[in-house]
């Protein structure tokens, strides 16, 4: 019998090539390629940093991971395997699109191709702009081998000298490149051309200038970086503020172990086997990435933009939703019905002008919400200061252990506080990742409450890429049960009170998922109507898979849409062949998570913050809540299908554990994305 689970760690890595899949594909416009390239890369660094980190950990404790019975070991060579094998393709297709844009005159240069004006820009540029912040270290004169950052590209250099009777020596030296300098850089060039220089090799045309004290006769340089461990240790220290240990915690995470070395293939023996020493990385426990001359095109993502024709996506507009454009205020729009929005096709500004207008109306008395990630620039966050500064009564639940963003919710949370912002840092010993937002309003002498519930956090960035769910309601039932949460992380205590539209983690949720699959399980065998419908990140739970197995023996309909790690197998007879599981990649990231259950007939949709993981199930406070309105209800039954019918970017996972693509089977092509664009347009215009 085939295996039950598939390991996480391999099905992450199965996801991450269904975005490299994106970069090869050539009816993807070129740009988006190298956009996915970049994507991919930044997926794979934080992959190493975070899981491998975990693995790692397992496999020198010798302790198996959880709901899995792979050995860690076998599971980090086998993560190795792979990641070589990627690291392959990507050089591949990278250097294909390389030769794709050398045809539509956009042509990569390194040190060696420049043209005599060429060579005289790129020297001004580094004189200007790369020699007052670069700092070469000889290796040879410093006591203690330097402190490497995470994430940075590096330069080990090899300073080659020659004395006056010809004996030759040789010195190691390390760079690191910039990072606050654009990687890829537009360089003057013949008429009509564009040239393209990587920062990389601005400083290795100018390598004898950057050591010309040392006067070397030659100087080589090959490029590497390593990956840390992220893991975030905080000081349990009663003494300290939460505040505190954050900082110290993120100090020391800087310089977490080393896991990964990848380096240019082509660098000498020598050198590869003195960095490796000194960085403290051994054959046995570490990965090591041989690759090509450039690392870290993570920042492919920010490439400039060059006026080249269809080479981008043609732009999707995100539309207002048609219910607002009736009324002069939201609160009279949410009174008269819940709305809900579907990011980007329709426009998160909906969110943010709800709460501007919360902030300037006389009769709003308090706005509480929980923050996980918020923009750089926050139109969120602005709009709740102005809040304060009008007299409301502002609290916002702030998540700072919002992995690689703990440094910028420290920062907001102290100008929140300078602005008399109350903020609370979670709940003990849970992170908080449910999307509530609660505004309360005096009305004919009551208190009425309002509400957004959301799959997706409150950042207008992220809400014109990934797609999310945003419920806004004044339906009473649901905002004072959204009232009772916050109560919970105000008094910091959970309260004697029973829920009964919210579905809460860590202490509802899983009881009441195992309550609905055992309902269709039940109904399936009296031979009733019984299906189930998930659209969800990731599904890794041990025990939720079990009680789908379950489900699909008894001959319950189970249809998944998982973007991410599946680490569930379908289609084996016996056990899953009543589950089919697609994922889509396409040019916005499926972020929404919702799930629909037969009911007898009577469907229940829900809509929520989690995954089917056990960190989102009992180590998180996550809101699940229920969809009543049937319209809402359609509308989700038409995103679901629509998703599902995708034969363009969908995935279907087999029970081999491959992802091929959806069968065409002579039905017109549908794109699931364009499709939902076109009906929030045209919804748009009819109403």
């Amino acid at each position: 019998m085939k295996k039950k689970f598939i390991n996480r760690e391999i099905s992450w890595l199965a996801f991450n090539e269904r975005v490299l899949r994106e970069a090869a594909d050539e009816t993807v416009p070129l740009m988006e390629r190298l956009k996915f390239l970049g994507i991919f890369s930044n997926n794979r660094d934080e992959f190493f940093r975070v899981r491998v980190a975990s693995v790692k950990r397992l496999a020198l404790l010798n302790e198996r991971i959880d709901g899995d019975d792979s050995d860690p070991k076998h599971v980090f060579a086998d993560i190795q395997s792979i990641t070589i094998r990627q690291q392959q393709q990507y050089e591949s297709i990278y250097l294909e699109i390389i030769e794709q844009l050398k045809s539509k005159g956009v042509h990569f240069v390194n040190e060696t191709q420049l043209s005599g004006q060429q060579e005289e820009f790129v020297r001004d540029y580094y004189d200007e702009k790369v020699d007052p912040i670069i700092g070469p270290i000889m290796l040879d004169q410093v006591r203690k081998f330097p402190e490497l950052r995470d994430k940075a590209i590096y330069l080990s250099c090899i300073l080659n000298f020659e004395d006056a009777k010809g004996k030759a020596s040789s010195q190691y030296a390390l760079m690191e490149v910039p990072s606050s300098l654009p990687r890829f850089n537009i360089i003057s060039g013949e008429e009509g051309k564009k040239y393209i220089m990587l920062l990389d090799d601005i400083i290795r045309f100018n390598l004898l200038t950057a050591f010309e004290m040392l006067r070397p006769k030659k100087v080589d340089a090959y490029t590497f970086k390593i990956t840390r461990d992220a893991e975030l240790d905080l000081d349990n220290d009663i003494s300290k503020s939460y505040m505190e240990s954050m900082k110290k915690g993120l100090k020391a995470r800087k310089r977490g172990a080393a896991l990964r070395f990848v380096y240019d293939s082509d660098m000498p023996k020598d050198l590869y086997k003195y960095l490796t020493k000194k960085i403290n990385l051994t054959k046995e426990e570490d990965a090591f990435i041989p690759g090509g001359r450039y690392h870290n095109l993570k920042d492919l993502i920010s490439f400039p933009k060059l006026n080249l024709p269809k080479a981008y996506y043609r732009p999707l507009s995100s539309q207002r939703h048609p219910h607002f454009e009736k009324y002069d205020s939201y609160f009279d729009a949410i009174a008269k019905k819940d709305v809900m929005l579907h990011h980007p096709y329709q426009t998160f500004n909906h969110v943010i002008e709800f709460l501007k207008e919360a902030a300037l109306d006389p009769k709003v008395k308090s706005i509480r919400i929980c923050l996980y990630r918020v923009a750089k620039q926050s139109k969120v966050i602005n709009a709740l200061i102005n809040a304060a500064r009008n007299g409301k009564k502002v609290i916002v639940v702030f998540e700072l252990q919002a992995r690689f963003d703990e440094e910028n919710n420290i920062y907001w949370s102290n100008i929140l506080e300078d602005e008399g912002v109350k903020v609370y840092f979670g709940f003990p010993g849970l992170k908080v990742h449910g999307k509530i937002c609660l505004i309360t309003r005096k009305e004919n002498g009551e208190q009425v409450c309002y509400s957004i519930l959301a799959t997706g956090n409150y950042n207008e960035s992220t809400a014109n890429l990934y797609t999310d769910l945003s419920l806004l309601t004044a339906n009473q039932q649901i905002t004072k049960e959204v009232q009772r949460v916050f109560e919970v992380f105000e008094n910091a205590i959970w309260p004697n009170y029973r829920f009964k539209h919210l579905v809460l983690s860590p202490f509802y949720l899983r009881n009441r998922l195992v309550r609905l699959i055992n309902k269709e399980i039940k109904n399936a065998k009296e031979k009733k109507p019984a299906f189930i419908n998930v659209k969800v990140n990731s599904l890794v739970d041990p025990n939720l898979i079990e009680k789908l197995y379950a489900a699909s023996q008894a001959g319950v309909k189970i249809r998944m849409i998982i973007r991410g790690i599946c680490a569930l197998v379908p289609g084996v007879k016996g056990l899953s062949e009543n589950i089919k599981v697609i994922s889509i990649i396409d040019r916005y990231l499926e972020h929404a998570r919702f799930y629909s259950f037969c009911n007898g007939g009577n469907p229940l949709y829900f809509v929520s913050s989690a995954d089917w993981m056990v960190r989102n199930i009992d180590r998180r406070i996550e809101v699940t809540f229920p969809i009543l309105n049937q319209d809402l209800k359609d509308e989700l039954d038409m995103i679901f299908e629509t998703q599902f019918s995708d034969n363009v970017k969908a995935r279907v996972l087999h029970s081999s554990g491959e992802y091929i693509s959806a069968e065409h089977n002579a039905v017109p092509d549908i794109r699931s994305q364009y499709r939902l664009h076109e009906f929030y347009k045209n919804k748009a215009k009819k109403e």
